[in-house]
């Protein structure tokens, strides 16, 4: 059986998340806010529609669908409002790797076409309230189609039976057996619907429960067991615990087998401590909650590395870290080619922000795009001279030169690094 997926939808009214589809009533988690509890949540995509009325609401969504795209590694897509190709475009500029027409437009098919021939059928997805769509063009279908977004759960049956296109279904409510049902069918790619959307539902659970149903389910299966690792004479393993996208370590706290267990069931990182001699989930009481990303055991089995996504803090001091008691320290020179990238960026973020009398860099922004430009160009032109020359010490600095003007245009146009590492790691 394939895996199947669980799918959260956000509805955008400018700019803002709100209830539903026909329910603009603001929610309380701000739109990013909610985009990264799913990212770290155990949701395995997301659906941002946009509910907009007119070309400049249309627009500042796009900007809030850009900004939740700069914030998750989840795949989004996109659709809402969507007229013509440009709308299609500027979602999949946007950063969503797929867009949704609606099937209910008289145009959809037209779109669907040129859009699936210009960027491949798997980006484009088709959400249908009823079959008609779907029996209309159901001989184009499958060439045109990566998904159906089945709106209406009752209907899944009927499009079963005309397409062989996957599809997500969509529910009203969380009927459990009814659910796992649909997720038996072989057709089936996903589920969606208000439950999942909620905040307070738990997805690693939810996922848990699927999986003993039979569901294939994206949730962890340890490639070791308790038995397979060493543990300290109080029968605990350390844990160190780092940040999964900056590499900080955060802390270091031991799991007994219940603590090891729980961690890999509910997706976040719990502990056993030594002090109290219980179990405790990290940021309970807090907020300050540790999603897994990943557990890793050493050379010897005796002690756990666990990447975490860090909600708020980690140490009960209020700082990032536990780590931050200096002993002793070497200055050295940065060669981490991400650190350096991102350094240097925000240098030029920051001269951007707060001038500085006599800086290259604020006599770029101030000549404006066309002089930023005008450098890049030469720039691009002097590597090309460069590489002809046998000298390889030539080439290094010309290409130093090319990215740190190339940087200087990402600032001016709010373009950053992490934007650029997506679009390349989607080609």
């Amino acid at each position: 059986m394939e895996q199947k997926n669980i799918v959260a939808t956000i509805y955008l009214k400018n700019g803002q998340a709100v209830s539903g589809m026909r329910d603009d009533s603001p929610l309380d988690y701000d739109v990013i806010q909610l985009a990264r509890l799913y990212n770290d949540s155990g949701v395995d995509k997301i659906i941002v529609f946009d509910l907009s009325d007119d070309d400049d609401e249309h627009e500042k969504n796009i900007n809030t669908i850009k900004n939740i795209n700069r914030n998750v590694e989840l795949k989004v897509c996109a659709g809402g409002n969507i007229n013509r190709m440009e709308d299609i475009k500027k979602f999949i500029y946007a950063g969503c790797l797929q867009v949704v027409v609606n099937g209910a437009k008289p145009n959809s098919m037209e779109l669907a076409e040129e859009a699936s021939k210009r960027f491949g059928k798997d980006r484009i997805l088709v959400s249908v309230d009823n079959v008609d769509f779907i029996f209309k063009h159901r001989s184009k279908m499958q060439e045109n189609f990566h998904e159906v977004l089945v709106l209406n759960h009752l209907r899944f049956d009927a499009v079963e039976n005309i397409t062989d296109v996957p599809y997500v279904v969509y529910f009203d409510s969380c009927d459990y057996d009814k659910i796992v049902e649909v997720l038996k069918h072989e057709n089936t790619r996903g589920v969606a619907g208000a439950f999942i959307d909620d905040p307070g539902t738990d997805i690693m659970e939810l996922k848990t429960t699927l999986s003993r149903a039979g569901i294939k389910m994206d949730n962890f299966e340890p490639a070791l067991r308790w038995q397979d690792l060493k543990k300290n004479p109080d029968g605990l393993i350390p844990v160190i615990v780092q940040d999964y996208r900056t590499d900080e370590v955060l802390m270091l706290a031991y799991m007994n087998e219940e603590a090891f267990r729980t961690t890999i069931s509910i997706g976040k990182m719990t502990y056993y401590s030594r002090s109290r001699r219980e179990l405790w989930t990290k940021g309970m009481t807090s907020g300050h909650i540790q999603y897994v990303k990943s557990l890793t055991a050493d050379c010897d089995f005796d002690t756990i590395l666990a990447k975490v996504s860090q909600v708020g803090v980690a140490c009960h001091t209020g700082s990032m870290s536990c780590f931050f008691n200096e002993i002793v320290k070497k200055e050295y020179m940065e060669k981490n080619p991400l650190k350096v990238f991102e350094d240097v960026y925000h240098i030029i973020l920051d001269r951007k922000e707060h001038p500085k009398e006599g800086s290259y860099t604020n006599y770029l922004f101030d000549k404006g795009l066309d002089k930023i430009l005008k450098k890049v160009g030469e720039e691009a032109t002097e590597i090309v001279i460069a590489a002809k020359n046998p000298d390889p010490e030539e080439i290094k600095y010309e290409i130093s030169d090319f990215l740190y003007h190339i940087m200087v245009l990402m600032a001016e146009k709010g373009v950053t690094w992490e934007e650029i590492t997506q679009e390349l790691s989607q080609r």
